[in-house]
């Protein structure tokens, strides 16, 4: 074996089965993961939770082919370096990716949480390495293939303000109006002028820091007592749930947030999540292609959908509902950003991928590319039969993954068939040919890894 065996190579990868993720065949992770490996058999009472692509040593992936014998991708990388390139290891260390790339398929509501960033994580690893395992920063991307939502951020104040005016659980939750009062008389709008990082957005910050250490400093006895109140006029008011006194207010509330609210009720019984994430947090939804960036320090969680997700290698959470793990509220309280951006801000503006060049207009590369080093994504799209595209040769790895259709992947020395659901590796310095073998739509996602020269 030779390192030009391993330029582009498939891989069999594992899957996770959590118990918030979708049942047998109804998982994308299940189909993936039977399309790509004839000997993986989905068990319809099992819920699939997660499919793994890399060099994590929890799930590792696995390079097959005809001419080499499985073997890890870790050990792979280990032994030819130069599939990583020189910048890549430079820049983060030999033998593992940056990334983790993941397809999750979700039926119920994961944690509420948000991740430190490198400094804090260092600082967290070396005070708490039970909860922190490592100290790395964890930022992700998540890009639907279903229709999908989530929580993202902290919502405008303007409307957390306008559900503590109409929801008094919310107001007793938080220990009564005195302490609402000095929420809704506290902030105050920005004007074009207030920039982010601004006196009165600094100021607006601490308000909200504040409400929020109330909400998630509420005993056990407070948050049983007002969830079911807040359940019951979900229930009841409906179309009138957290609606403004102030008609003129248009904030995302009515039947939506109430069926929300009931919905991940039933899922997590008098959770504090209701409060800290149904009502003071974005409510997002994405149609398939869209993608959101979730950056450190801000909170957030998956509601329901099939996503592909890409992160930095790092295990770091901070929880802060719909969980029965650890929840550090302390350090979770301390470390938020505290942004409160509008839902549209949350959501990523795809870009053009100019690493490429495509044999028609048919075919689409989109670049998701958030302000990290670590990873971006790109999605193709191959419309009919016959449609190619290249991606060209990068510094640095790739992992792609086929959800829809069926293609042909081929570099210079080594051609694959890519049916829906299979994964393959892409070494430093390969090119790619993607091309459209079937009668339907071919969907790809790639995820790529690339430093500038200093």
């Amino acid at each position: 074996m030779s390192q030009s065996d391993f330029d582009l190579v498939k891989l069999h990868c594992g899957v996770q089965t959590y118990d918030w993720g979708k049942l047998g065949e109804s998982s994308a992770v299940a189909q993936f993961a039977e399309s790509a490996d004839p000997s993986f058999k989905a068990d319809p009472t099992k819920p699939y939770a997660e499919l793994w692509m890399g060099t994590h040593p929890s799930v590792p992936s696995f390079a097959v082919s005809s001419s080499v014998q499985s073997t890890s991708l870790r050990t792979v990388l280990s032994k030819y370096p130069g599939l990583m390139g020189d910048r890549i290891t430079a820049k983060f260390g030999p033998g593992e990716l940056p990334f983790l790339f993941k397809v999750l398929s979700i039926r119920k509501a994961l944690s509420i949480q948000a991740h430190p960033d490198k400094a804090l994580g260092k600082q967290l690893h070396a005070s708490d390495p039970k909860n922190y395992p490592d100290g790395n920063h964890k930022p992700e991307m998540a890009i639907a293939i279903t229709d999908f939502e989530g929580f993202c951020g902290f919502r405008p104040l303007a409307e957390i303000s306008a559900l503590l005016k109409n929801i008094p659980e919310f107001v007793e939750l938080i220990g009564g109006q005195k302490f609402a009062d000095e929420f809704i008389n506290g902030y105050k709008e920005l004007s074009p002028e207030d920039k982010e990082g601004s006196p009165k957005d600094v100021s607006n910050r601490k308000v909200l820091q504040a409400l929020f250490s109330r909400v998630m400093n509420a005993s056990q006895d407070t948050v049983s007592k007002f969830t079911v109140l807040l359940v019951e006029r979900a229930s009841r008011e409906q179309e009138k749930f957290g609606s403004s006194i102030d008609p003129s207010y248009k904030g995302p509330f009515g039947k939506s947030l109430a069926d929300l609210i009931i919905r991940l009720n039933k899922q997590f019984p008098e959770d504090i999540g209701l409060f800290c994430g149904g009502l003071m947090l974005n409510y997002v939804t994405l149609k398939s292609g869209e993608a959101m960036f979730l950056r450190a320090k801000d909170p957030h969680a998956y509601i329901s959908g099939d996503i592909i997700e890409c992160m930095a290698a790092s295990d770091n959470v901070v929880r802060a509902g719909f969980t029965p793990k650890f929840k550090d509220v302390p350090n979770l309280v301390s470390m938020l950003t505290y942004s409160y951006d509008p839902v549209e801000k949350q959501k990523m503006v795809p870009e053009p991928y100019p690493l490429s060049k495509s044999s028609s207009d048919s075919v689409k590369n989109t670049l998701f590319n958030p302000p990290i080093d670590e990873f971006a994504v790109v999605q193709t799209v191959l419309s009919k039969k016959g449609d190619s595209t290249t991606l060209q040769a990068l510094d640095g790895p790739s992992i792609i993954i086929i959800t829809e259709g069926s293609a042909k992947l081929s570099s210079k020395t080594t051609t694959l068939d890519f049916p829906r659901g299979q994964v393959a590796f892409i070494g430093a310095g390969t090119a790619v040919e993607l091309t459209n073998t079937g009668d339907d739509e071919v969907v790809t996602y790639t995820a790529i890894v690339e430093v500038s020269a200093a």
